[in-house]
């Protein structure tokens, strides 16, 4: 495409088909190009092409009926020798460049360097806001027109279209999939613009120094936590933000949440990557504890191979007390390996439920 760019300058010459090479105008040199490589079969990725490009070696080719052999061999020799004298080639213009360093350059860098030039990040709009979490779809969902909102979840998985959909209120999202059966008159060009509208907005948005939310990040940090510390903080949260401290409590992942977190099948995946003496030893403290922390454990034997269950509790019956400092560390053991298969893909936990 770069030597096409070269090769299909506007050129006011018309082009005779009969020519002989030196009378062809450049751009009627690419359009016998184009129309070789097409006969051939080859695939010609004209849309990297500026559009007024494109319209221009568009009418040349309509203009253009055909070259006898000697000018295609010229031609098409022509073209050879400049892509074999062609020794490095670059992007072309900021935005070529901005495209080309995509991950190279800090995010910072890259957005002041594209709001500087005037650029718009390349890229298919809905593409970047399909990927958007379903909390971000859904405040764009509910802050745009109802009309807006049903091409939105036209275009979006329709499972993650579903959740958004369930996340905002009964009367509007009645009235958005009321509008969705309005879209059938709703033409490419208007999707695009709608898409780009919406990806400009997210351009605009300001740069957060954290991805994660504030109760992700602190429930992150009270899972590591001794339960004393976790349950005093939480306690002292839930007085001065009630709201808060219920998403904190969603984000929190301990040992006495694996019978409502982990599937059944899953559990011989962690026993295997868990020391047997750790095993034993949360499963005699989740005893001393409260019901939670021995369901837990419970669920774990009844979900892991029989044999291996009547060898963990055999060994329990052999240890007759464990510190509390021990066992909630083995526990801790036990919670990290589920939580690293489960950000490694090797296991699904359940959603969160909420907390009443």
């Amino acid at each position: 495409m770069d030597q096409l760019t070269q090769l299909a300058p506007i050129d006011p010459r018309p082009a005779v088909g009969q020519s002989a090479p030196k009378a062809l105008s450049r751009r009627a040199k690419a359009a016998i190009i184009v129309q070789f490589l097409l006969a051939e079969g080859a695939d010609v990725p004209l849309t990297a092409l500026p559009d007024d490009m494109q319209a221009d070696l568009t009418a040349q080719l309509g203009q253009m009926r055909y070259v006898d052999r000697a000018t295609l061999h010229s031609v098409v020799t022509e073209f050879a020798d400049e892509l074999d004298s062609v020794g490095l080639s670059f992007p072309g213009g900021i935005e070529g460049a901005l495209n080309a360093l995509d991950g190279k350059l800090s995010p910072h860098t890259a957005r002041r360097l594209r709001k500087e030039a005037g650029v718009r990040q390349l890229g298919d709009p809905w593409a970047r806001i399909a990927a958007l979490p379903p909390d971000r779809l859904e405040a764009m969902v509910v802050a745009e027109g109802i009309e807006i909102a049903a091409v939105m979840l036209s275009k979006i998985h329709v499972a993650k279209a579903a959740e958004v959909l369930g996340r905002i209120p009964g009367e509007t999202a009645r009235r958005i999939t009321y509008a969705m059966s309005m879209t059938t008159q709703v033409t490419p060009d208007a999707v695009d613009r709608i898409g780009l509208s919406l990806a400009s907005q997210l351009d605009a948005e300001p740069p957060r120094a954290f991805n994660a939310t504030p109760n992700q990040r602190l429930g992150a940090i009270l899972n590591y936590s001794e339960t004393q510390t976790r349950e005093s903080l939480l306690q002292s949260l839930e007085e001065q933000d009630s709201t808060f401290a219920k998403a904190v409590r969603r984000e929190i992942f301990t040992f006495a949440n694996v019978p409502n977190r982990l599937k059944p099948i899953d559990v011989p995946k962690i026993t295997r990557d868990v020391d047997h003496k750790v095993l034993i030893t949360a499963f005699v403290s989740a005893e001393t504890l409260g019901p939670d922390e021995q369901d837990a454990a419970e669920f774990m034997l009844r979900n892991m191979s029989k044999r291996m269950a009547d060898m963990l509790r055999d060994d329990m019956q052999t240890l007759d007390t464990v510190r509390p400092k021990d066992g909630e560390a083995a526990m801790s053991v036990i919670v990290k390996a589920i939580r690293d298969m489960a950000d490694a893909g090797e296991i699904t936990l359940r959603p969160v439920e909420d907390i009443t």
